[in-house]
């Protein structure tokens, strides 16, 4: 029985998705609670994540999974009280967590299609980054999740250099290297706009993300806004392919992964068939990430 998990959290609390030994994560934090339920060893509890997020990077659209045995489901369904037994589960993991805080928050559990992998059946993750520059309302509520910048950037040109990295690269400029890790993606969107009270939206969508590529990339995209990168040298850095640019990877807080796409239920096998394989001719990829 596979169930389909999806999680938001605040990430400033955590160091990033992956359990690490005596470091506060959310894999880790779902998984004691799931093992909690379950009776089970937390050693033998593994959520399986779209896409392994880094320390202080929020979610809203976070998606797992995790397998159970047919004996496990009916004592979870024996044990429920009202509501369906993915109802329930939704509830109780959520009163478990909530114990250690409120920055985790399971906001639906489903049994899941056949050939569903939260990983490999993905077609796209989509992350937005918030900057609030010199003509923004800054607002001090959203602080933990906005990058205050001191200048005024301009939008436009910020615009359009990110839409015109948009496609098939190697984006090494843009990535944290990690010996024998591809660093090949296919950029599908990349836009900034304003909203309603002036803060800049960094939109991405990619296939995956190799580790801090959204944060360079936005990294880039302000060093374009404030007209000390031009857009011959922002290409140049991208066909270099290697980490050695003239702009900074920004904070984690400004980063939330919204969205996780998958193809229709008949087309999940396949895609997580198809992203394996893929994986194997490229050589060991860094997991889903930023």
């Amino acid at each position: 029985m596979r169930l389909r998990l999806d999680v938001a959290y605040d990430g400033a609390a955590f160091s990033g998705w992956g359990r690490q030994p005596r470091l506060r994560t959310v894999q880790g934090e779902l998984e004691q609670a799931v093992a909690t339920l379950l009776r089970h060893p937390e050693h033998e509890v593994r959520l399986v994540v779209a896409g392994r997020t880094d320390a202080g990077v929020h979610a809203i659209g976070q998606v797992a999974h995790i397998d159970l045995s047919a004996d496990q489901w009916r004592a979870l369904a024996a044990s429920r009280r009202a509501g369906s037994v993915e109802e329930s589960l939704t509830r109780r993991l959520n009163g478990l967590i909530s114990r250690h805080g409120a920055d985790v928050v399971v906001t639906g559990v489903a049994l899941a299609p056949e050939g569903f992998d939260a990983r490999f059946s993905a077609l796209w993750r989509r992350y937005q980054y918030r900057v609030a520059d010199a003509r923004s309302l800054r607002d001090p509520r959203r602080r933990g999740h906005t990058l205050w910048h001191t200048a005024d950037l301009d939008l436009e040109a910020m615009d359009a250099a990110s839409r015109s990295l948009t496609g098939l690269h190697d984006f090494g400029a843009f990535c944290r290297p990690r010996e024998g890790a591809t660093t090949i993606r296919t950029l599908l969107d990349y836009g900034w706009s304003r909203d309603s009270d002036g803060v800049l939206i960094a939109d991405v969508r990619a296939d995956a993300f190799c580790h801090s590529m959204v944060r360079a990339l936005v990294g880039s995209a302000i060093e374009v806004g404030k007209h000390e990168l031009g857009l011959d040298q922002l290409h140049a850095v991208l066909e270099g392919a290697r980490r050695e640019n003239g702009f900074s990877v920004v904070a984690a807080r400004g980063l939330t992964l919204m969205e996780v796409g998958y193809p229709p239920d008949d087309e999940l096998a396949a895609r997580a068939e198809l992203t394996r394989a893929r994986r194997e001719r490229a050589g060991r990829s860094a997991e889903p990430s930023d």
